[in-house]
């Protein structure tokens, strides 16, 4: 089983390269923003723990929803109003995501079904998943493809494109830190090409 970490900036197109991958190919994908949501839902490792940090920015508002999930949109105004809790959340999530790759990579070896495990995030680099891996594939596309696919997928305006682009590694890093540079930039046709040349350069 080869283990390989699918990175780029926002907009490149990762999920739709991890779409084809899925169908084309006997694997696992893995997408580690999921798992980190996954595990602060009830009965998650992460749920309790993040709770307990979050009530000590008591705002007046609910922290909960109806069904016991965290309400997203008041933890963001807790943790980005306190650096401190934001630092902890954090320090508390990343490891349990990793941990959770790891078994789920350890699962997945000793079951022996699947010739390839996809690791997803935009942080693979900075997280330090490059020592996981087999391989870390960039999934690159021009600026100007990036901006017009948030405009049109997600409606993204320019200062919010501006402001997680800036957030993320620049195109020099994410090519120094990975061994294969997937081009997303036009026809699909051309990209599937382009992950099956670099599936078959695995061995």
């Amino acid at each position: 089983m080869k283990i390989i970490g699918i990175t780029g900036g926002v907009g490149a197109g990762k999920s739709r390269v991890l779409a084809y991958l899925q169908e084309h190919y006997n694997c696992r994908i893995m997408m580690t923003d999921q798992t980190a949501k996954d595990l602060q839902l009830p009965g998650g490792a992460c749920y309790g723990p993040v709770l307990e940090i979050l009530s000590e920015a008591d705002t007046g508002r609910e922290l909960l929803e109806q069904d016991g999930t965290i309400n997203k949109e008041e933890m963001a105004s807790r943790i980005f109003a306190d650096p401190d809790l934001l630092r902890r959340i954090n320090a508390l999530i990343h490891p349990a995501v990793t941990q959770a790759v790891m078994d789920a990579i350890a699962q997945e070896r000793e079951a022996g079904r699947i010739d390839y495990f996809f690791l997803e995030a935009a942080l693979l680099i900075e997280t330090g998943f490059t020592e996981v891996v087999d391989s870390m594939w960039y999934i690159y596309a021009d600026e100007a493809v990036r901006r017009q696919r948030l405009r049109e997928t997600r409606g993204y305006d320019d200062a919010k494109t501006d402001r997680i682009m800036a957030s993320q590694l620049s195109d020099a890093l994410f090519r120094e830190n990975c061994d294969t540079v997937i081009d997303n930039s036009g026809n699909f046709s051309d990209t599937a090409w382009r992950i099956d040349q670099a599936i078959a350069s695995l061995g």
